[in-house]
């Protein structure tokens, strides 16, 4: 089974209990962060380390759904 690498506004929406929208801000905050462009994707690692969230709870809730 192939294991997807990237985070999007959809699983942050899902982790935080936040809304879409808002997911949105947090993960362009993130990117501007990272001092990634708007069209380049943030991993799941970078996520983690960002938030402090254990990156066991992430795959968890992001790639068993």
């Amino acid at each position: 089974m192939n294991e997807r690498v990237c985070i999007y506004a959809k699983d942050i929406s899902v982790l935080l209990g936040k809304s879409y929208k808002q997911s949105v801000r947090i993960l362009r905050t993130m990117k501007d962060a990272y001092g990634k462009d708007a069209q380049q994707y943030l991993t799941l690692e970078e996520f983690s380390e960002y938030t402090g969230i254990d990156m066991e709870i992430i795959r968890r809730k992001c790639l068993r759904r």
